[in-house]
């Protein structure tokens, strides 16, 4: 789900990325637009292209093209400051490395399994900007091609430990047309003025039969035991998880050729999977929910939002869909205008959708809301007549850059609530901090809790400071969020009009910042907080990357285990942990 932003594309759609940075920066995947449909029958000219026109000359064609390109196309790298040192790509490794240098000690009630998780990793020296005839277009740091970073933690049974680490580019259709040239092929098509823009989608697509890149690099998700790479570009594309090879696209059927949601949600008690597809021509957002066992689209509906809402999550309840629609939108008519692809318009509605698992456009409840951005969505519930929904909201513009009189930090989320009364349509909003000064995105929860009322929730603690003076969003902490307790020292306090919740922090050393962390639930652990944070950590003073471990019922205090990666680790986006047996498979 920020200040970060990417487009990528499939034949189908034109997507932005996910992550936080200020200053028309980046994001973490969100559908963009739609140029170029798979099921729209060819036109004459293109059928004569088909038959008539011998390979030879359209051999000859694709050159030409490719000499224009190189001829009137400069590729520029981009610099990066000292200060982003850890967004610079890294090396694959040929195979997976034993790590022996752990501080500390990993729990006997930790499970076997895999940590991983997913970023950007551009190819050919990091990302690039171009020159033309047709003017100045570049990427965002956020728009580099999918990597996958995993430990494997396999235990003996004596208890000892063995932890593995291995990092894989995800090979997507267009990773390995770059790769066969070993050049850049695809022109950036992001930042620039409309021209330079428009002309990038069309030599892009002239040369690869693609709009833009299938970057694959927001997050990782399981579903009927299988793994999925996943960026809202294209389909998700499966990996072996214990090799990191890239499989295949996730071909669910010829009737879903939309996009796919970076985080798609299981239904509590049926195990289904719900997603989201946006796209900028209508329909602009369809819902579809995949069988218990992944092999069947058994639901799928246009919900007729009238406008692209870059809605970058879905939420689920025991018997309904959450949907966002706020005005954060991407507009191709804007672009050809000259304007703005992407606008948050803080004077338009924003809303959010509840709609019956099975539902269509016409059972949506739809409740208005206080104009924000909201991408992360932490758990939504039922709680009686209220669907609670709660999530990281900013009150400003994430694209493009903050309004000039916004307050300071406006652009940073902060955790919200939303009780949605079903029966009389009344809302209830609340900011969960109060009026403490504490940012925070990238929520995580106990995903035995997924969609069922929960008390607790994780998130990475933005440090302001750094965010804002190199225009990058860094987490300096991980806050644990007791939903259901006030802070005491705020609720003596006849000033603060609403209490905010309790919180509690684990700060890391000066300079020190992480990224994708995820909840471990501990073997055999019975509360709903009996379990272990891990997280990537890299100190930029040592240039050295770890993986820490944090427990949660004892969260502020010591970290359980630090282990040494031996190769720096660049910060990425979401993390999760798979609980797999290695006996008959690594």
């Amino acid at each position: 789900m920020y200040k970060a932003m990417a487009i990528s594309y499939n034949n189908n759609a034109f997507i932005v990325n996910c992550g936080i940075q200020k200053g028309s920066r980046h994001y973490n995947n969100i559908p963009l637009f739609s140029i170029f449909k798979s099921n729209t029958r060819p036109t004459l000219p293109e059928v004569s292209l088909q038959i008539d026109i011998p390979k030879t000359m359209k051999n000859t064609v694709a050159k030409l093209i490719d000499v224009f390109v190189d001829s009137f196309f400069e590729f520029i790298d981009k610099p990066l400051l000292p200060s982003k040192s850890n967004f610079a790509p890294v090396e694959e490794l040929e195979e997976a490395i034993v790590v022996t240098c752990i501080h500390g000690r990993i729990p006997n009630d930790f499970p076997e399994g895999v940590y991983i998780r997913n970023g950007p990793n551009p190819l050919f020296g990091g990302l690039k900007s171009t020159n033309s005839i047709f003017g100045r277009s570049s990427h965002i740091w956020v728009e580099g091609e999918g990597m996958l970073h995993a430990l494997y933690f396999k235990k003996s049974n004596h208890g000892s430990w063995t932890v593995l680490y291995n990092n894989k580019h995800v090979e997507t259709e267009t990773y390995k047309l770059e790769k066969q040239r070993n050049k850049p092929l695809f022109l950036p098509a992001i930042e620039g003025n409309s021209l330079a823009i428009l002309s990038a989608y069309l030599f892009n697509w002239l040369r690869s039969g693609k709009v833009n890149k299938y970057i694959s690099n927001t997050n990782v998700f399981e579903h009927s035991g299988k793994f999925y790479s996943v960026a809202e570009s294209h389909m998700p594309q499966e990996i072996d998880i214990f090799s990191l090879k890239t499989l295949n696209n996730w071909e669910l059927s010829a009737a879903w050729n939309r996009p796919f949601t970076s985080h798609p949600k299981k239904a509590p008690i049926t195990g289904e999977l719900v997603t989201l597809g946006v796209e900028p021509i209508k329909p602009f957002a369809v819902v579809g929910i995949i069988s218990a066992d992944g092999k069947k689209l058994v639901h799928k509906v246009d919900i007729k939002l009238n406008r692209c809402s870059l809605c970058h999550d879905i939420g689920v309840t025991q018997r309904y869909n959450v949907i966002m629609d706020f005005p954060l939108t991407i507009d191709l008519n804007r672009l050809l205008r000259g304007g703005q692809l992407i606008k948050y318009d803080r004077k338009e509605y924003a809303r959010i959708g509840v709609m019956p698992r099975y539902g269509n456009a016409n059972s949506i409840k739809w409740f208005e809301v206080e104009p924000n951005c909201t991408f992360h969505i932490i758990n939504s519930f039922e709680d009686g007549d209220e669907v609670v929904v709660r999530g990281c909201r900013s009150l400003d513009s994430l694209i493009p850059e903050p309004d000039p009189s916004s307050k300071e930090f406006e652009w940073l989320s902060r955790c919200h609530e939303w009780r949605l009364n079903m029966l009389t349509g009344e809302v209830k909003e609340k900011d969960l901090c109060g009026n403490k000064l504490v940012y925070m995105d990238f929520p995580m929860i106990n995903e035995n809790f997924v969609g069922v009322k929960h008390r607790y929730a994780y998130t990475q603690v933005v440090d302001p400071t750094s965010s804002t003076t190199q225009d990058v969003p860094k987490y300096r902490g991980i806050a644990k969020l007791y939903l259901e307790e006030t802070c005491a020292e705020f609720s003596m306090s006849k000033r603060e009009k609403e209490e905010p919740i309790r919180m509690e922090y684990h700060m890391f050393e000066k300079n020190t910042f992480c990224n994708g962390a995820a909840f471990v639930p501990r073997d055999g652990g019975v509360e709903e907080d009996d379990g272990l944070i891990i997280t990537f950590v890299h100190n930029e003073d040592t240039n050295t990357s770890q993986v820490h471990i944090i427990d949660t019922k004892n969260f502020s205090g010591e970290t359980v285990a630090k282990i040494e990666i031996p190769f720096r680790v660049p910060y990425g986006f979401h993390g999760a942990f798979m609980p797999i047996s290695f006996q008959d498979s690594y």
